[in-house]
């Protein structure tokens, strides 16, 4: 369960990155190019792009193809390996790696870097993963000497998703893809090991020499045309621009390998959760008496934090923070475990009746607020003093005073980290549904307003209460 600074994602310093793109299968989110010209080269070239995954599933990052072949693959495999594949028809080069990268909470770094006239035929694919070389393979096949590969070729593009249909989607975040046409760099051409942390991050790349089918992109545009406006805009200055399938200006998040947003933990659930949106949007439906548990990446045991959820709901859910030891399963009823004394975190509850409930320490009263399907939740967590506060549509509750420290629950003693958590279900009879959409300050749904914490991050639609932050690492490294 992770829940302190996920892997590879540092805090601060260095050079920002402000944008990815969110990817999702079900939306069939990809971006696409017809044709490219003819390549500087087709023996070297290199891929580089920093990704963080949400569904732990098969997923292409990118492909060129033709109605007939060659082919080639950069993607996930089913077994959650790396592998970068040139077929045509049969495999003429392959390296897929034996170590597996299912993190969720993590933002990787991958190069593969392609150089077909080396004489030792082990140095024609190089794969590098967090600036270190990957040197065993599950499966490997050299292409020969001084072979034409197609990853530079004039061929239909496509990232997220194959170039013709977005089949096989990527599920997750995408930033600073780059493709070099001509030369065949290593990973130290795109990040660096910071000299404090040993962490490897990101460099300034604009001044590589791209070659002519190369291209970067940086995804910061918030446009959705195919041009210099737009999310799949070349900013390499080739003007190799993508043409953008199903993504929308709310698809560019802030989520970054710079500065890592809290999202919810698909491994960290049970099945009655499905997710999309880059594991922030959440759709539950069970039977009556079925319940279903999830949890957020990054957990914190100081400072003050804040974030909202959107949720539609024909079932009762709660939303708070959970403490990381108490033992309650995926699929336990937090409401009735809150009144058990078991359930040692706090939350609101949203019911069928359209009450604002407490959920705490053998704490279940109404706040006589009501809530109406659609509306959105503030959840604001002081974890110094143990105490959550909660507001409709902007609102404060009833009865609590935020500024003055007046909060409607008993406050808890934190002395463990507290993950966000979203549970679902109810009693009754038939089948249970809830969705719930999170921001933790790169919503995956569109927002009237934008309101920033006092650090300048986060994209609420609704002011962040004084001396609260977004859950970030930039923000966690500085207040948690």
């Amino acid at each position: 369960m992770p829940f302190i600074l996920p892997a590879n994602t540092l805090s601060a310093g260095g050079y920002d990155v402000d944008n990815s793109l969110r990817f999702d299968e079900a939306s069939t989110t990809f971006l696409s190019k017809a044709s490219f010209g003819t390549p500087t080269s087709t023996q070297k070239s290199t891929i580089s792009f920093w990704c963080k995954r949400s569904l732990i599933e098969e997923g292409i990052i990118f492909m060129n193809d033709s109605a007939t072949f060659p082919i080639a693959k950069i993607y996930f495999d089913s077994s959650h390996r790396f592998s970068y594949i040139e077929f045509n028809p049969s495999t003429t080069a392959l390296r897929t790696t034996i170590a597996v990268y299912r993190d969720v909470s993590a933002w990787y770094h991958f190069v593969v870097s392609v150089d077909t006239t080396q004489a030792t035929a082990g140095n024609r694919i190089k794969i590098y993963v967090n600036g270190v070389q990957e040197t065993s393979f599950e499966s490997s096949t050299n292409p020969s000497e001084d072979a034409s590969v197609t990853i530079n070729d004039n061929l239909r593009t496509g990232i997220g998703g194959t170039g013709a249909a977005g089949g096989d989607g990527f599920e997750g975040y995408i930033s600073e893809l780059v493709r070099i046409d001509g030369q065949a760099l290593a990973a130290d051409s795109f990040g660096e090991f910071d000299e404090d942390s040993g962490i490897w991050k990101p460099i300034d790349v604009s001044g590589l020499t791209f070659g002519d089918n190369g291209f970067y992109l940086e995804t910061k545009q918030s446009g959705t045309s195919q041009n210099s406006s737009g999310l799949g805009a070349d900013t390499s200055g080739n003007d190799n621009h993508f043409a953008v399938n199903n993504l929308t200006a709310v698809d560019q998040s802030t989520d970054t390998c710079t500065n890592n947003f809290a999202t919810m933990n698909s491994l960290d659930t049970n099945s009655n959760h499905t997710f999309s949106e880059g594991n922030l949007k959440t759709v539950y439906s069970a039977a009556a008496g079925t319940f279903g548990v999830t949890k957020g990446t990054i957990g914190v045991s100081a400072g003050k934090w804040y974030w909202e959820v959107k949720y539609t709901y024909g079932n009762a859910g709660q939303f708070g923070f959970f403490n990381v030891n108490d033992s309650l399963s995926n699929t336990v009823d937090i409401f009735s475990a809150a009144g058990a004394g078991t359930f040692n975190g706090l939350a609101w509850r949203i019911d069928t009746s359209n009450n604002i409930k407490e959920v705490g320490f053998e704490q279940s009263a109404d706040t006589g607020v009501d809530f109406a399907s659609g509306n959105i939740l503030g959840i604001a967590f002081d974890a110094d003093n143990g105490k959550l506060y909660g507001f409709k549509n902007g609102a404060e509750l009833s009865g609590q005073d935020i500024s003055a420290g007046t909060s409607l629950m008993t406050a808890v003693t934190v002395s463990d980290f507290y993950l966000p958590f979203i549970s679902n279900g109810d009693g009754g009879s038939g089948t249970k549904t809830g969705t719930s959409e999170v921001n933790f300050g790169s919503p995956s749904f569109a927002i009237s307003s934008s309101n920033a914490d006092a650090n300048g991050f986060g994209n609420f639609e609704y002011a962040v209460p004084s001396g609260y932050f977004s859950l970030n690492t930039k923000n966690l490294a500085e207040f948690g």
